[in-house]
């Protein structure tokens, strides 16, 4: 089994996983966006996970508010630039900036705030285009998936199709945790898993 140990003084976190130790420097809090099996242990998918390096909710733009996102040639406050083909919702109704895609080859340290804390380790991509990534000791996504965090990409059924943010309908908000985000007309939507991400290791 693995041991995670926590050591303040020196802002590290040190994880031992099969007679070899893992340093962990901790990072200030970030996200990754994920998709696969609920409880699959790993994948070959990586390469379609994103990382938001920083907490993309309070730099979000409120679904009242995208007209005047617009009118600002869609240029939320934060800075961060609005895409009309490819847009995110979290689960209070903001507009979010997509995470970076994909996620840095490496370990990271991942979390649900629940009861499992574990390794993740995101592999380089093979000649083939797929990407594995894998979870320590038989932790699942579930485990490691922030319930209460909710997030969705949207995006045209079809170039002809309508898809903005103004269909979305506030009182489809909040998601409850766990829950599933809510459909727009004119869109597809695809629902992320939100891992927290609390530490990298230093040989990444």
């Amino acid at each position: 089994m693995a041991v995670l140990l926590w050591l303040a003084a020196l802002g590290h976190f040190v994880f031992a996983a099969d007679e070899s130790e893992i340093k962990f420097k901790r990072i200030p809090v970030q996200y990754i966006a994920a998709l696969g099996d609920t409880y699959a242990t790993s994948g070959n998918n990586a390469y379609v996970w994103g990382l938001w390096p920083v907490d993309p909710g309070p730099r979000g733009v409120r679904l009242g508010r995208y007209e005047q996102l617009v009118s600002d040639s869609g240029v939320a406050p934060a800075r961060w630039k609005f895409d009309n083909h490819d847009w995110w919702l979290e689960e209070h109704g903001l507009i979010m900036e997509k995470p970076q895609f994909p996620v840095p080859p490496g370990k990271y340290l991942v979390t649900g705030d629940r009861e499992v804390t574990t390794m993740l380790t995101i592999y380089p991509m093979e000649v083939d285009g797929s990407q594995r990534w894998e979870l320590y000791n038989g932790a699942t996504l579930y485990d490691v998936t922030h319930l209460a965090c909710r997030s969705a990409r949207y995006t045209p059924v079809s170039a002809e199709t309508a898809c903005a943010p103004s269909s979305a309908q506030q009182s489809d908000f909040p998601v409850a945790p766990g829950g599933v985000m809510p459909a727009v007309n004119g869109c597809n939507k695809q629902d992320y898993a939100v891992l927290i991400v609390i530490g990298i290791a230093e040989e990444n």
